[in-house]
């Protein structure tokens, strides 16, 4: 299971399954190694769609959301954690260990928004903060519209 912290702005460390080299029961055996951005939902789902339009469809990788769908997270590579710094946001470390990916979401409660592809690439970090200033500005200027 994949413990988050979820304050904005935290930098905490996500957990996973012991990294005995056997994955744990219902789990796939291949790894992503990846860290986890995560958002506020509203946010997060303008910038998958600011991210499925794009020129690369394929900029965007594997998104969760949490089961009150109030967060969305976008796995990113290992390391993108130390220098996140995007207001509003979180970046959690996997520690390089990586994520199991099983057709079912690592966190209880969660679900796969997007889930992952056959070769379960991760969102680039430059993209997906691109990504998530756009869709704050489009959000602020739909709320100044009311």
């Amino acid at each position: 299971m994949l413990h988050i912290g979820t304050e904005a702005g935290s930098r905490t460390t996500a957990t996973t399954p012991a990294a005995s080299g056997a994955p744990a029961p219902g789990q796939d055996h291949g790894a992503i190694p990846c860290d986890l951005v995560t958002v506020p939902a509203r946010q997060g789902l303008e910038a998958v769609d600011i991210l499925r339009r794009g020129a690369d469809q394929e900029s965007v990788g594997p998104v969760l959301h949490d089961g009150a769908c109030a967060i969305v997270g976008f796995l990113v590579p290992p390391g993108t954690a130390d220098a996140w710094d995007v207001p509003g946001s979180a970046c959690t470390r996997t520690d390089g260990r990586g994520l199991r990916m099983p057709a079912e979401p690592p966190a209880t409660g969660s679900g796969w928004l997007l889930p992952p592809g056959e070769d379960a690439p991760v969102t680039d970090p430059a993209v997906l903060r691109a990504a998530l200033d756009q869709a704050a500005r489009l959000i602020e200027a739909a709320d100044n519209r009311r």
